[in-house]
């Protein structure tokens, strides 16, 4: 059977349905959508609840001349298949095929890249001044969700943007959603009017009326200035109004017609910015995701392979959970992600020490500062790609001032299918940077539960970056220990080479000194632990035995833990060592799954047996 789908390799097709057949097409894209990200994995519940309001973009305007951008990029699947990547859509988030998010390098149609949030009116205000520059009149829409709204970086882009009189089109995307339910005062006022629709209908309605009549354009100046002396009471819809821009909203997300007519309207707007203010609902149209919209919102593929054991995330969040209990002075900062950290459990115990402040990484960091600085035991939980928003705020209000925060570093190291934007590959560089920051990554989940114990009473500032994934399935402690603040440890002594990992690289580097060891070159591994302050007595001790050694890591080369490590082993001046680093190169790492990126890039345990025996080929004879 011939679907409308079938027809559309590009945006232009889509102005030639008859709107009568739509609703039709938005059913298609809906079970596309769904069956493919059934099998590839993805952020599924946020791209349904677009359908309409995407259709609907792509009627009213002439992408890719209009420039469409959008925020964070999780909404924009329905996007990439109207846009000639329907056929393509299948190898998204896979290895070699599209990405999970809008980018530039993908397609003209993705006039902005995406992965982080708040960014997109900060670009739609820049892309627009450029357009103005150069005399041109294409237009340019930012769609943003009700959760990337109240980001810092978005309400810092509204405040230009309303004082610059630059022509944007705004489209608040509001279901009530980021990951969790949206928080924060712009949610609850955002709540107040997505229940009162009738305020837009009418106020739509009354200006045609008056429009018609004679006096009619007077009578509309006056009622302005009466809306503007009674602000207090109007305060939910002149919010925006306050900030420069117009307002129309809100407005049904998923009934095409109107969304077109408030969209040509924003279109023939010439004086200022405009905020069209959208209803959706997340998931629309598949009822699980409709159900548990927290849950749809990022799938894995069906039929994943279970888990033998518990990821570094639950790890965490028991161990946190269990000094919780013990010392009411620990509590737990989050930037709207309670569930990735899996916080669930912590909050319904503690709620009043569990603070979700919202897609405000900057925030998160300072009130955590705050907190410290009255005697309270903070823990920032943010995965490391988001917590590059922060570095500011941790070199000027924690390190600083020596504040004991705890930063809980989720996803560090190679992340997988989210790609460039989602990578952890960063932190071993600009962490240790700092001056009196700690930052140590665990060989498995038993360290990480004792690291966090040494952390979070180590009385000054310290980060513990863990993987995305699970643990190696290691008994756990019962009871907690400090690990001595800058201490390695020798796991396994050889003669030949010696092998220094940090973090999941510590396992791998045990499973190639197996693979060397059959080959007669025996090693000797070394769980680095800290990448700052570095134990150089260790190191260099099992440097000096060796006189050849790796290091092996899950961050960029540049500044990192090898980086550090050989700049250590160089003031040492051990003659006649020979010392090379195993990690990422200088550039961004695609999509695909942990293990496809870590056999790319030599960091399985076959990549390092390989890259040692090319490194020393004088071990060959050791057999």
């Amino acid at each position: 059977m011939t679907k409308l789908l079938d027809g559309i390799n590009s945006p232009a097709d889509i102005k030639e349905i008859p709107a009568a057949q739509l609703p039709a097409l938005a059913e298609e894209l809906r079970q596309d959508m769904i069956s493919m990200v059934k099998v590839t994995g993805g952020h599924l519940a946020s791209s349904l609840g677009a359908v309409e309001l995407t259709i609907a973009l792509h009627r009213v305007f002439d992408a890719p001349a209009d420039k469409i951008i959008w925020d964070v990029g999780h909404q924009a699947y329905a996007h990439k298949m109207l846009t000639g990547r329907r056929e393509q859509f299948a190898t998204q988030r896979q290895y070699g095929g599209l990405s999970g998010f809008p980018a530039r390098d993908e397609s003209p149609y993705d006039s902005f890249g995406a992965g982080h949030a708040s960014t997109s009116i900060s670009a739609a205000l820049g892309m627009a001044t450029a357009r103005d520059l150069s005399g041109e009149s294409y237009h340019i829409i930012s769609v943003i969700g009700d959760g990337s709204i109240g980001g810092g970086m978005a309400l810092e882009a509204l405040n230009n943007t309303g004082a610059s009189g630059t022509k944007i089109i705004i489209v608040l995307n509001d279901n009530g959603m980021s990951i969790s339910p949206t928080v924060g005062a712009i949610a609850k006022l955002l709540r107040k009017v997505r229940f009162n629709r009738r305020y837009y209908q009418a106020n739509e309605g009354s200006k045609r009326v008056l429009r018609a009549i004679p006096l009619g354009k007077q009578l509309l100046r006056l009622a302005g200035k009466i809306k503007q002396s009674m602000k207090g009471f109007f305060i939910h819809n002149t919010l925006w109004e306050d900030f420069g821009l117009a307002y129309m909203g809100p407005i049904d997300g998923h009934n095409i017609a109107e969304l077109e007519s408030a969209l040509k309207q924003a279109r023939s707007y010439a004086h200022k910015a405009i905020l069209v203010h959208v209803v959706t609902t997340k998931g629309r149209g598949y009822g699980p995701a409709e159900d548990d919209a927290v849950c749809f919102h990022g799938i894995a593929p069906e039929g994943s392979a279970a888990k033998s054991a518990p990821s570094y995330s639950q790890v965490f969040a028991r161990s946190t959970l269990e000094m919780m209990r013990r010392d009411k002075s620990i509590a737990i900062i989050t930037a709207a992600m309670p569930e990735g950290n899996c916080l669930e459990p912590i909050q319904q115990e503690f709620p009043k020490r569990v603070f979700d402040v919202g897609i405000c990484e900057q925030h998160a960091v300072t009130f955590a500062a705050g907190l410290a600085a009255q005697g309270i035991k903070p823990i920032v939980a943010i995965y490391s790609t988001f917590l590059q928003r922060s570095l500011d705020q941790i070199i000027h209000d924690v390190c600083l001032q020596k504040l004991p925060v705890t930063f809980a570093v989720d996803r560090g190291g190679i992340v997988g299918d989210d790609g460039k934007t989602h990578q952890g590959l960063f932190d071993l560089s600009y962490l240790p940077l700092v001056p009196d920051m700690v930052l140590a990554s665990p060989k498995d989940e038993n360290e990480l539960h004792h690291l966090l114990y040494t952390a979070v009473y180590s009385g000054r500032p310290m980060a513990v970056r863990y993987a995305r994934g699970c643990g190696l399935g290691v008994p756990m402690d019962q009871e907690f220990q400090t690990i001595p603040i800058g201490s390695a440890e020798i796991l396994r002594r050889g003669a030949h080479v010696t092998l220094a990992g940090i973090g999941t690289c510590v396992a791998t580097a045990l499973a190639a000194a197996e693979i060397l060891g059959s080959k007669g070159i025996e090693t000797t591994v070394v769980n680095a632990r800290f990448a700052s302050p570095l134990d150089c007595t260790t190191l260099t001790e099992a440097a000096r035995a060796t006189k050849r050694l790796v290091t092996i890591e899950e961050n960029v080369l540049r500044g990192g833990f090898g980086s550090a490590v050989l700049a250590m082993l160089e003031q040492a001046s051990i003659d006649g060592l020979n010392a090379h680093c195993i990690g990422i190169p200088d550039e961004f790492v695609e999509h695909g799954t942990q293990a496809i990126l870590r056999a790319k890039y030599g960091l399985d345990a076959q990549g390092i047996a390989r890259r040692v025996q090319a490194l020393f080929p004088e071990l060959g004879l050791c057999k």
